[in-house]
């Protein structure tokens, strides 16, 4: 069944400003069903969890809720979910969980391709405890991962931390071959899938993930994160945290009373995607939806491509990755970035310039900061968004 956009579009409010939404790779807009499960969660009987009364088992409904929505989106089980303030904020508490048992000698592998998220907390973890910090390179011509940088990885790497989708260039690079090596020495898989998963449905168990991030504000959902990984692996964590709080996984990475309204938005995000999927399960579906919203995407991503080709030298396109979401980087010959996106933004085309936390890819590309503008797709772009784009780095550039 096609993807009716228009049918979708309607249903965000704020699409009525007339704005055309480029900046989707920030944070997608909302969804009016999301806002009314927040308004609904809030405003409803809610009280601490238990089961006495209604306001309690509310709360008990929405945690599970939640668990069961973002098991389903990344291929994961309820009880390896962990809710978090954001995706940052989760790879920060883990990494200081993991690296309590990392010594001097111990090796942490990073990667050129990631959001400063999965780059920073690591490298600053394993400064911490003396353990030295590896690379995964990008290779700058083809936009890829450089498959001769694998070798990084020896018996005495002790985590691999890699994106599954860069931010900045959307190149998907090859998790599964990096974790296959990383989990043959012996080394746990930290997978950034905030950026693929605003495209996809991954799945955590093909990927080789052991611990896997994912916000829900990229894909329609209110800012919070989420993490999810096997719960037996997370049983043998050991986590700082409150001496009456509870032990129990997943539990025992929460810390105080969990945000029950962002929860319940959450949910709602990932069952407006599940309503565009056709299969039995809601895994099912949500790997249908997936596809049919990746076709739209990519049949509007072409078009771009191809408007862009038609600027010729004026700009340069770093996207090249043959496997990429609909994200694609920009630089500019005679324009300052900033500037093209100010007059871009005059046209309300919200097309943004900067380095987007993708700190070490620029470094990898050999591009100054804010040199480029990030074009990000989202489920509700159409024809019209790409017409008005086009036609605004036409007139920008000339």
């Amino acid at each position: 069944m096609p993807f009716d956009v228009a049918s979708f579009r309607a249903g965000f409010p704020s699409l009525a400003s007339g704005i055309a939404h480029f900046d989707n790779p920030g944070g997608t807009q909302t969804p009016a069903v999301v806002g009314e499960a927040i308004a609904r969660t809030m405003t409803g009987p809610l009280s601490q969890r238990g089961a006495a009364t209604v306001s309690q088992r509310n709360a008990e409904e929405v945690v599970a809720g939640f668990r069961s929505a973002v098991a389903d989106l990344l291929g994961g089980v309820p009880e390896g979910v962990v809710h978090g303030r954001s995706a940052t904020a989760l790879t920060y508490d883990f990494s200081r969980t993991l690296a309590r048992t990392w010594v001097p000698g111990d090796e942490v592998v990073v990667c050129e391709l990631d959001h400063d998220s999965n780059v920073r907390p690591w490298v600053q973890s394993a400064e911490r405890a003396g353990a030295t910090v590896r690379w995964l390179r990008l290779d700058p011509d083809t936009a890829e991962l450089d498959l001769s940088s694998l070798d990084v990885i020896t018996e005495r790497t002790r985590l691999v931390a890699m994106t599954a989708a860069s931010n900045l260039l959307g190149t998907r690079p090859p998790v599964a071959t990096v974790a296959a090596r990383a989990h043959e020495v012996g080394a746990l898989v930290h997978v950034d899938a905030v950026h693929h998963t605003a495209h996809a449905a991954p799945d955590v168990a093909a990927m080789g993930a052991d611990f896997a991030v994912c916000s829900p504000y990229k894909f329609f959902g209110p800012h919070c994160g989420a993490l999810v990984a096997d719960p037996d692996l997370l049983e043998t964590l050991r986590p700082d945290k409150l001496l009456p709080s509870t032990d129990a996984v997943p539990e025992r990475f929460e810390l105080g009373t969990l945000p029950y309204e962002l929860l319940a938005g959450a949910t709602a995000a990932i069952d407006l995607i599940d309503s565009l999927g056709t299969g039995g399960t809601r895994r099912e579906r949500l790997v249908a939806a997936a596809a049919t919203i990746a076709e739209h995407e990519l049949r509007l991503r072409l078009r771009i491509e191809e408007g862009l080709a038609a600027l010729g030298d004026r700009l340069t396109l770093h996207s090249r990755a043959v496997d990429r979401t609909s994200t694609l980087f920009v630089t500019l010959r005679d324009r300052l970035p900033v500037d093209a996106y100010e007059l871009l933004a005059k046209r309300d085309v919200l097309v943004p310039a900067g380095t987007f936390y993708a700190y070490e890819t620029f470094r990898a590309l050999r591009l100054p900061d804010d040199s480029g503008l990030r074009i990000g797709l989202a489920a509700y772009n159409d024809d019209s968004d790409v017409d008005r784009l086009l036609e605004g780095l036409t007139d920008v550039l000339a």
